[in-house]
């Protein structure tokens, strides 16, 4: 696989109970895209501090690109407050405002997005002016735009979103996350109805909808497909969703059908699951024979 990919958005450190773990979407995302065969870029800001070098050097360890990571003189590298109380839905407290904030034009890179297949963006990322601006500079050259949504209170409004969705190619976001926007609109009672209003409403070709241990739901130009959850045993869900896509994103470029992707991408969101942290290494021959169950 030769295609381009860049993930735009938060780096940060998940800080648990019993320790601290990478993440940030964006990166987690690239990070399950490189065990998968492909070679995405990461574009993040860290600061110049020890938990940005660690980052830093997490990435190369898992030998993603990251030439792209700004480094923060003044605001300090992004950490969460991650509550796994609850295995099923883990809840966050995101600290603000952090070095990710503050994400800047740079020469070359709109090049560089220009020149990538898919740009890899999320919700979060823009709640911040500064990164906000930038990402909707780079939306306007990106060829393929896959949107990520992660709603996390209070850290986006309809304001902020809109222009992201009416941007998108493709949108991923869980089953709260579709009624909540959805429900901006008019109340939705029915999945299946609310996807098909928000993919003529912002003109979306493919929306992809995660229901968690339920599985998950895609309506795009060939139709309705359903995938129904596999049963796990669940560490926490930190990350699982960012397996899914990268899953289902290198599915799809391999020319996968759409109930093929899906089924690979639960599978895999399953399995990060049954892990601690955002991004183990699960391989192929798990997915294989846990979907063969």
């Amino acid at each position: 696989m030769n295609e381009k990919i860049v993930c735009f958005g938060e780096m940060l450190w998940d800080m648990l109970p019993d320790g601290k773990l990478p993440g940030g979407a964006p990166m987690n995302v690239a990070i399950h895209l490189q065990y998968q065969g492909l070679r995405p870029t990461v574009v993040s800001r860290v600061g110049c501090d020890d938990l940005g070098d660690k980052l830093l050097a997490y990435l190369k360890q898992k030998g993603v690109d990251s030439q792209w990571v700004q480094v923060d003189e003044t605001q300090e590298t992004g950490v969460v407050l991650v509550n796994v109380s609850n295995r099923s839905e883990v809840s966050y407290e995101i600290v603000q405002p952090v070095a990710w904030d503050y994400i800047q034009p740079q020469e070359g890179l709109e090049q560089v997005v220009a020149q990538s297949d898919y740009f890899i963006y999320g919700s979060l990322a823009a709640r911040n002016v500064t990164t906000r601006d930038t990402l909707l500079a780079l939306l306007k050259v990106a060829k393929g735009k896959v949107f990520d949504v992660n709603l996390r209170p209070p850290h986006y409004s309809l304001e902020v979103l809109e222009p992201l969705l009416q941007q998108a190619d493709m949108v991923k976001m869980n089953h709260h996350e579709l009624m909540e926007i959805a429900g901006w609109h008019q109340p939705y009672t029915d999945e299946q109805t609310a996807m098909a209003f928000l993919r003529s409403h912002y003109a979306v070709q493919t929306i992809i909808v995660t229901r968690g241990e339920n599985g998950a739901a895609v309506l795009c130009d060939t139709g309705y497909f359903e995938q129904a959850g596999f049963r796990v045993e669940v560490e926490d869900t930190i990350g699982s969703g960012d397996a899914f896509l990268a899953t289902f994103l290198v599915n799809y470029i391999t020319g996968k059908s759409y109930p093929e992707a899906l089924r690979m991408a639960c599978a895999m969101g399953a399995l990060v699951a049954t892990q601690k942290g955002a991004t183990p290494i699960i391989s192929p021959e798990a997915v294989r024979q846990l979907m063969g169950k």
